[in-house]
């Protein structure tokens, strides 16, 4: 009997350790499948089953306003738009009183990385949100963004963005009109701008970027909706210095006592090549387009004017804004910042020009800018006067815009923007 045991008791050893390894693997394959379902390098990271009801919302919603029929693409990107923000591991709590920053990029690499670089620098980022919404999709633009470590980050994409969709409005379409032709002798489609020119894409859609994304950001995104404190929005190419975020704080709590007439709170002087007065006075002056904030009163105020905004002949969202939106408003919009800037503009190259690896947007690869010890700490003094700059030159109402924006589909489809999410009940929820 004794004899006829140890093969049993082998037997049975090796099922254990057979047991042990199988479930060992089914773990490690689990881990596996579970972490490339969490992964956020892929467009979409949940199964479509898991959205019928907001696919259907949507189509609703697209049928309701009339938007244009959605590449895959757009689909997909309008799903990932859900996800929530990343580095909450790592940061899992705003801070109280935390200004949400937005970045916004077209397609310049080698811009966003330095402003990346610029804002991991910043004192208190990592007491705030970092949006950053992207005008299309770009992977090399998406790998530098999902490497951001530094603060809660979440991304955005343009649906609607020309660059996601081909062959179809929002991008070039084989029945549209080219340069100057007569639609009617050509029978093509589309509208020419004032100066007889039709439609261009690629310039379109700067404008219709910024639009999609002020009301997202305040109309649509959970993390942002209904928010009333001020939101700073910055682009690709604005190099933000160490004391942006303290200097903002403090001009943002200054605001209603020292300029209660101001519309918003800039780092950056109106004049882009101008690093500031360097006074002990605090300055208002005409609201500028680099590193500008305000708030849920403000943006409502804008968005009152959505017909003026979508309806104006010039591609460009900040001259719209001088030349109609600000006039409308009955009175000087004024924007408070301090004496020495805290944001410089230094990209060489406009729209979408300056991708891939061509650095000639950026002498000789690299950015040089003069950042000194004052501008590495808060330099903001909350008992200085204020400064009004009240003749300025620059953009302003009697202006009639530099075209580019004469297409009745674009106009359209900037009026659904602002549309979007107050057309039906469950469009607040989209985001």
């Amino acid at each position: 009997m004794a004899t006829n045991k140890k093969p049993h008791v082998k037997v049975a050893a090796f099922r254990r350790f057979l047991s042990v390894v199988l479930l060992t693997l089914l773990g490690v394959l689990l881990l596996i499948f579970l972490l490339g379902t969490n992964s956020t390098s892929n467009i979409v990271s949940q199964p479509l089953d898991e959205i019928d009801e907001l696919s259907y919302n949507y189509s609703h919603l697209r049928e309701k306003l009339g938007l244009p029929k959605q590449s895959k693409l757009s689909i997909q990107l309008e799903m990932r738009n859900q996800l929530p923000p990343r580095n909450i591991d790592l940061y899992p709590n705003l801070a109280k009183d935390h200004i949400t920053i937005v970045l916004y990029v077209h397609n310049r690499p080698q811009y966003l990385r330095i402003v990346v670089e610029s804002l991991s620098k910043v004192v208190g980022i990592s007491e705030t949100l970092l949006i950053v919404s992207h005008d299309g999709y770009f992977e090399e633009m998406n790998k530098i963004v999902e490497g951001i470590r530094f603060c809660q980050v979440k991304q955005i994409f343009a649906p609607y963005s020309p660059h996601v969709f081909h062959d179809s409005f929002p991008e070039v379409s084989p029945s549209d009109c080219k340069d100057k032709e007569d639609a009617a002798k050509q029978h093509c489609e589309g509208n020419p701008d004032q100066y007889g020119n039709h439609r261009s894409p690629k310039i379109v859609s700067l404008k219709h970027h910024w639009w999609w994304m002020m009301n997202t950001v305040w109309d649509g995104l959970k993390e942002t909706r209904g928010h009333s404190g001020h939101i700073l929005f910055i682009e690709e190419d604005h190099f933000i210095f160490p004391n942006a975020y303290r200097n903002l704080q403090i001009l943002t709590e200054l605001k209603p006592h020292k300029c209660p007439d101001c519309y918003a709170a800039n780092l950056a002087p109106l004049d882009v090549n101008s690093r500031g007065e360097g006074w002990d006075r605090l300055i208002a002056e005409k609201m500028g387009n680099v590193g500008y904030s305000f708030n849920q009163t403000v943006w409502r105020k804008i968005h009152r004017k959505s017909r003026e905004f979508c309806s104006f002949d010039d591609y460009n969202w900040d001259i719209t804004m001088w030349a109609t939106v600000y006039p409308s408003f009955g009175g000087s919009v004024y924007s408070l910042r301090g004496p020495r800037t805290s944001a410089v503009h230094f990209g060489k190259c406009g729209l979408h020009q300056g991708q891939g690896e061509n650095k000639a947007c950026i002498d000789n690869g690299v950015v040089k800018v003069d950042e000194q010890e004052i501008d590495k700490v808060a330099n903001i003094k909350s008992e200085w006067e204020v400064h009004v700059h009240t003749h300025q030159s620059g953009y302003k109402a009697g202006f009639k815009g530099w075209g580019g924006w004469g297409d009745e589909r674009d106009r359209q489809l900037c009026l659904n923007f602002a549309r979007m999410y107050h057309a039906i009940d469950t469009a607040s929820t989209f985001l």
